[in-house]
Order: structure tokens, then C-alpha cells, then sequence
């Protein structure tokens, strides 16, 4: 099977017979009626396809649908004036960038459907274009624009920049407001969601499908779909891997599944991962690998986010869909670039859970927050392999004294010295841990209890700061944080461990073990 990777043009797709998960129903129940959308996804997800169909719905290219759901549910077909623009080519590395990727776009048009030389500016040509589309064809139009804020993710840095495209913007999707009774139907795809661009305040009518419980699935792919339209990919990959069906299935769901796009709602894959890991018959961290995740880091430390947030960090509708300020909580920007997901719903504060999808980009994140966290006064490389062969090897002693070390030569002049920062190094170290040993942990007043689990052995740490080890360890049995193991027949390991707010080291640890029985 021929995998698309790269192609993101449905009329190729199917002009080349490459593989398609049949997502046209969703098209069709979009496009039955006028109405205007937005859907958020991350990057590489899928939308610019999505894009692309409806493009080929509206110029009724019935031929295209043929053995595919939209085939059977649309008994009318139309054509319609159609504007696709595609804001992703360009860098917008200067300020005429953006006026000039319009202008390309007006130009085209223009030689189709006229102009005046009343219409100076990008909006009043566009505006101008509308009209007369509707006019010469006697059909409301179609404008579908994909990316729409790729000009603003591309200068989220540069303030100056990113404010002359904001006003751009405001001014050029004014016009879907201004000529609505020529639009029959307007989509708009993109990563975040900026709430200060006025398409989303000024646009009474625009719907944001990006949270809708009907449209989860209108991205990616999902259980049913892979079973339904990747059988026999995930056979030849497991054959390639020297495994069987069940237990690839199985590694395929840690690797790439995990994103959720409403709340209790279906677990959706990562389309471009899947599908490269079919091409290449090989597992690997395809997304993640292309990733730019340095603005994010920085985002992180600027703003003081502990990192336990990143698993566990509560938002609610409005903040998920970016009511609030990234750089004082990059939460909801992380949720939207695909870096956190949906993993649990609130009922009783209607507030959404998020957490990592998957080991993709678990892991990936987890080693990107290494450089700013964990940082040696000799700029030594952390190999966190180290730790977790210790681990695997039921080693506990040994992983203490590599931890004691590391945190002994930590340069703590860049990392900072405060208790916060001993304990997001140790919520960097847990989340790479975590991805080879099973580990939950828990936070409160200061204190971090941990519990790593293997095939062998249970190991509980208290962590305390500037008290004693002594002062852990009784924690741990007055609390009985062993009891839940009491029946698993394995060795417990109980780790008393005390930090050092003055030195910023960790000051002493004590390790007791012994086979739990009741």
C-alpha cells in the first residue's frame, strides 16, 4: 500500500490510489448547510486534507467521491466558486510577507473575476472578488483557509512583527463578516487559537468545531479506522519487527494514540506518525522528530509552570481554547500544538485534565526539557539511561548515589536555587524514568512521594526538604504507602531521601527492603 505522506491533496490521493481513511461523511454534514467553522489541530494532523476535500466537495467533483461514504449521501451535487488560500508556504520572516502571499492569491482571482481601481487594500480586493464571484456565477462562494495563524505562530517571538499581521488579519477575515450574504459556506484550520484576532469576536456566526463531540474524529485515526483500513500494514510491520499482530497493535496504541479532542471522548492516533511507521516499517518518534519545541521550553521556565502541570494541569473551555495568556501559562498553547491532550473531564468544575497523548511525546518533550533543567557546572550530557538500567536492575543504591551526584554538580547558578527547582528537576528526571518504569507520583506542602513499579520489585520514595531521611522513611509506614502492594509478591524498597535548600543537594537518603506480606 501507497501511504500519502506528504500529499495532502485529496484529488492526488485519489488520482494515485493512495491509502484514505474515508473521512467524507464529515465533509458532507459540514457542507449540507451555510455556515461558517474553525477547527484547531495540531500540526501535521491531517487539517490541510480535510482542506482539501471540502474544496473538491464544493466544485462538485462527484468523480473524486466515487466507493466513498460522501458518495452515498449526497444525492445533489453543486459547484461553487471556491477560494483556497493556504497560509503555511511561507516563513514570514519580514513584515510585506504576509501582504504579499495575499496579493498572489488576489492577483489569481482577479484575472478570473475582475477588479477596480477603487480597491487598494488586500480586504477591499478580496471584498471586491466576493461579490463579483457571485455575481458572474449566480452561486454564493466557498473560502476555505487553511493555517490561518501561521503567520502569528511564525512570529510569536517578535512582538513588533506579530502585532503588523495581527492587524493584517483582523482587517482581511473582517470581509467573511462584511460580504456574508455572497458566502455559502467558509472553514478556517489552524494550530492555536488567537483569541485577540477579531475573526473569532467579530464573526458572530463562525462555530468552533474544535471541541465538538461530533467532529473528534474529523482528524486522525482512530481505533475503529485502523482496525477497518490498516490490517494488513500492521501485520507486515510486525512481521518486520519479529512480533505478532496483537503485541504491535499494543505498541502502536503507546506510541502514537492518546489524543483526545473532547472531553471522556475517543482516543485519536497521529496520522503522520502511523502512517510513517507503516512506509518505514519501523517505530520511531516520526512527529515528535520534526518538531520545534524551544519556544515552548522557554515558555515553561519564563513562567514558572511547575513541570508536574504537564501531566495533570487543569484548564478550563474557555482557557483550552486560548482566553488566557501563553506566557503566563503555556497550558493551553502546549494543548493546542498537540504536546498535551485531553485526559480527563471535571464534572464538577466543568474543567478539562490534560496530560501527555503518548511515549512519542513523552519522551520527546521529557528529553527537550533536559537542556533547561538539568544542566552541569562541566556541561557534562545527563544520560538518563544510566538511571534507568539501575532501576531495571533492582539497583536502588546505585540509583541513589548517580542521583546524589547529579544534583551535586548541578549549576544551580542558571537553574536557580529554590525548592521548586529541585523538584521540576525531579519531574523531568520521574518523566523520562517513566517511559521504561512504571511511576506515579504525588505532590503537596513541598513534599514528593514517588512509586516506581517493576516486574520484580516496588520501590516508595518520600522526598523531604530540609528535614531528615529519617523523617521520610516514617512517613512511608505511617502512611502505609505499601499496603496496595501487600499482595503482589515483590520486593519492596522504602527510600527516605532529604534535600538541601542551602547546599541544593540532596543532603542524605536511607533505603530499607523487605518482601511485603500481610
Amino acid at each position: 500500500m501507497d501511504f500519502p505522506v506528504g500529499i495532502q491533496t485529496f484529488e492526488d490521493i485519489v488520482k494515485y490510489k493512495l491509502f484514505y481513511v474515508d473521512k467524507t461523511e464529515y465533509v458532507y454534514q459540514l457542507g449540507r448547510t451555510k455556515g461558517y467553522y474553525f477547527l484547531s489541530r495540531p500540526r501535521r494532523f491531517g487539517k490541510s486534507l480535510l482542506i482539501s476535500t471540502l474544496e473538491a466537495y464544493f466544485l462538485g467533483k462527484k468523480e473524486l467521491f466515487e466507493g466513498l461514504k460522501m458518495a452515498e449521501l449526497e444525492q445533489k451535487w453543486e459547484s461553487y466558486p471556491v477560494f483556497h488560500i493556504d497560509l503555511n508556504s511561507e516563513n514570514y520572516s519580514n513584515e510585506d510577507a504576509l501582504q504579499l502571499v495575499l496579493e498572489n492569491y488576489l492577483a489569481k482571482w482577479e484575472e478570473e473575476y475582475g477588479s477596480r481601481p477603487s480597491e487598494k487594500t488586500v480586504s477591499l480586493r478580496f471584498s471586491g472578488i466576493i461579490e463579483r464571484a457571485y455575481e458572474k456565477t449566480g452561486k454564493p462562494v466557498v473560502v476555505l483557509i487553511d493555517e490561518y495563524d501561521k503567520p502569528l505562530t511564525a512570529t510569536i517571538d517578535n512582538e513588533e512583527l506579530n502585532e503588523n499581521f495581527r492587524e493584517q488579519l483582523r482587517a482581511f477575515y473582517g470581509v467573511l463578516k462584511s460580504q456574508d450574504r455572497y458566502i455559502r459556506f467558509a472553514m478556517l484550520t489552524g494550530v492555536t487559537k488567537f483569541s485577540k484576532v477579531s475573526v473569532f469576536s467579530d464573526i458572530n456566526q463562525l462555530q468552533d468545531i474544535s471541541l465538538a463531540k461530533q467532529y473528534q474524529a474529523i482528524c486522525g485515526i482512530t481505533d475503529e479506522e485502523l482496525d477497518t483500513y490498516c490490517h494488513e500494514s500492521i501485520e507486515e510491520l510486525a512481521k518486520e519487527n519479529n512480533t505478532d499482530y496483537a503485541d504491535m497493535r499494543e505498541q502502536l496504541r503507546k506510541k502514537y494514540d492518546g489524543y483526545h479532542f473532547y472531553k471522556n471522548g475517543i482516543g485519536i492516533y497521529n496520522p503522520f506518525s502511523l502512517l510513517m511507521a507503516f512506509r518505514r516499517k519501523e517505530l520511531s518518534d516520526y512527529w515528535f522528530e520534526t518538531a520545534t519545541t524551544e519556544f515552548l521550553v522557554r515558555l515553561i521556565k519564563t513562567s514558572h509552570l511547575p513541570i508536574e502541570k504537564l501531566s495533570g494541569g487543569i484548564l478550563t473551555a474557555q482557557q483550552l481554547n486560548g482566553k488566557i495568556d501563553f506566557k503566563t501559562n503555556p497550558l493551553p498553547i502546549m494543548y493546542q500544538a498537540g504536546y498535551l491532550t485531553i485526559t480527563g473531564f471535571d464534572n464538577r468544575t466543568n474543567r478539562y485534565v490534560l496530560g501527555f497523548p503518548n511515549e512519542e511525546v513523552k519522551v520527546g518533550f521529557s528529553e527537550a526539557l533536559v537542556p533547561a533543567y538539568i544542566k552541569t557546572k562541566n556541561n557534562t550530557e545527563f544520560d538518563y539511561f544510566d538511571f534507568i538500567n539501575d532501576l531495571l536492575d533492582g539497583d536502588i543504591e546505585q540509583f541513589m548515589k548517580r542521583l546524589q551526584t547529579l544534583f551535586a554538580n548541578l549549576d544551580y547558578e542558571i537553574m536557580g536555587g529554590q525548592e521548586r527547582d529541585f523538584q521540576n528537576v525531579m519531574q523531568v528526571i520521574l518523566m523520562l524514568l517513566s517511559t521504561q518504569v512504571s511511576v506515579e507520583r504525588h505532590t503537596s506542602d513541598g513534599r514528593m512521594d514517588i512509586e516506581m513499579e517493576t516486574d520484580d520489585y516496588v520501590a516508595i520514595f518520600e522526598l523531604k526538604i530540609d528535614k531528615s531521611a529519617d523523617e521520610a522513611l516514617k512517613q512511608i509506614e505511617e502512611k502505609n504507602y505499601a499496603a496496595p502492594f501487600a499482595m503482589s509478591g515483590k520486593k519492596i524498597y522504602k527510600v527516605g531521601v532529604n534535600f538541601s535548600s542551602k547546599t541544593r543537594r540532596i543532603e542524605e537518603y536511607k533505603i530499607e527492603s523487605f518482601f511485603h506480606q500481610d
